[in-house]
C-alpha cells in the first residue's frame, strides 16, 4: 500500500475528559458521595443507635450504601447518576409551558387548585431578519444547513483532503461556531398522500398500481415505525461570515445553504418543541405582520 493510500489517523486517548482518580479508582465526586454517606449514617448510629436492634441498623446500612454505590457509580444517558437524579428534580420543579412576556401576578381565582400559568421564555436570541440573521446575545450569527459525506468510501488521499479543508475552514472562522446534529422523527404521510394524488395522472396503469403499491408501503413504514431524519445546523458568528462558510463548505462535497428568516424562526421552533410535528409552509419572522393565511 503506498503512502497515498494510507488512511489518516489521529490518535486521541479515550479518557482525555474523564476526571482524576483520587483514590481506590473513585474521583472526588465518587468518594464525596459514599464517604459522605458512610460519615452521616455513623453519626446517625452514634446518635440514635440504641433505639433499634443492631441487626435493623445492618439491614438499613446495607441498603442505604447499596443505594450510594449506585448512584456514584452509575450513569444515565451519558451523564453520572447523581447529575442526572439532580437535572430531574430541577425539570420536575420547573414549570412545563413557557410563553413570550415578562411575568405577572395570576389574578385567577383558584377553585379546585392553582391554575397552571405560563412562565416566562427568556429566549437569548432578540431578533430574526428577513434574509436570516439572527441576532442573539448582541451578537449576529446566521445558520446554514448542511448536507453529509461519507469519508470512509473515499480513499485516504481523498480523506486527508478532506480533512484538511475541514481545518482550513475550521481556522478560518473569526467567531463562535457550533455545529449541531439533531435526530429528529420523520413523518411519512405527506409523502403517501402525494404520492397517492399523483398516481391517477401516471400515463400507464402499471405505474399507477406501482405508485398506490407505494403509498401504502409509507404508510405502513409510518405506522409500524418510528422513521427519523438528521438535521445538521453549522451556526456561524457574523453576518458576512455566511457565505464564506456556504463556499467552504460546498469545497468539502458537503450541501449547505444559508437559512433565510422563515426557515430559522422553523429550526429555533423546532428545537424548542422537538416532539410536536413541524408546522406546514415557512414561518414568519417575528415583528412581521402577516397578511395572507392558508386555509389549506
Amino acid at each position: 500500500m503506498t503512502h497515498d493510500d494510507t488512511t489518516p489517523r489521529a490518535v486521541v486517548p479515550a479518557d482525555v475528559n474523564e476526571p482524576d482518580r483520587i483514590a481506590f479508582g473513585l474521583t472526588f465526586r465518587q468518594l464525596g458521595i459514599i464517604g459522605g454517606v458512610g460519615l452521616a449514617g455513623t453519626g446517625i448510629y452514634r446518635t440514635v443507635g440504641h433505639l433499634l436492634p443492631p441487626i435493623a441498623w445492618i439491614v438499613a446500612g446495607v441498603i442505604v450504601f447499596a443505594v450510594a454505590i449506585v448512584v456514584a457509580l452509575g450513569r444515565r444517558d451519558g451523564l453520572p447518576l447523581d447529575v442526572w437524579l439532580r437535572h430531574g428534580f430541577a425539570l420536575s420543579r420547573s414549570p412545563r409551558q413557557l410563553a413570550p412576556g415578562t411575568p405577572r401576578a395570576s389574578t385567577v381565582a383558584a377553585v379546585a387548585g392553582t391554575p397552571s400559568v405560563p412562565a416566562p421564555l427568556r429566549s437569548p436570541v432578540t431578533a430574526i431578519s428577513p434574509t436570516g440573521v439572527l441576532t442573539c446575545e448582541g451578537h449576529n450569527r446566521v445558520l446554514i444547513a448542511c448536507g453529509t459525506t461519507n469519508i470512509h468510501l473515499r480513499t485516504g488521499s481523498e480523506q486527508e483532503a478532506l480533512l484538511d479543508g475541514f481545518g482550513r475552514f475550521l481556522n478560518s472562522l473569526t467567531g463562535p461556531a457550533q455545529i449541531v446534529v439533531a435526530t429528529q422523527r420523520h413523518d411519512l404521510t405527506a409523502y403517501a398522500h402525494a404520492t397517492a394524488d399523483h398516481a391517477p395522472r401516471l400515463p400507464h396503469p402499471a405505474l399507477q398500481a406501482a405508485a398506490g403499491d407505494y403509498a401504502e408501503f409509507l404508510l405502513d413504514l409510518d405506522s409500524q415505525r418510528d422513521p427519523l431524519r438528521r438535521q445538521v445546523l453549522a451556526v456561524v458568528t457574523g453576518e458576512h461570515a455566511g457565505d464564506t462558510a456556504v463556499r467552504a463548505l460546498s469545497g468539502l462535497g458537503v450541501e449547505a445553504t444559508a437559512l433565510d428568516g422563515p426557515a430559522v424562526a422553523a429550526a429555533l421552533a423546532m428545537a424548542v418543541d422537538p416532539f410536536s410535528p413541524p408546522v406546514p409552509g415557512p414561518r414568519a419572522v417575528p415583528g412581521a405582520p402577516i397578511t395572507l393565511r392558508s386555509t389549506s
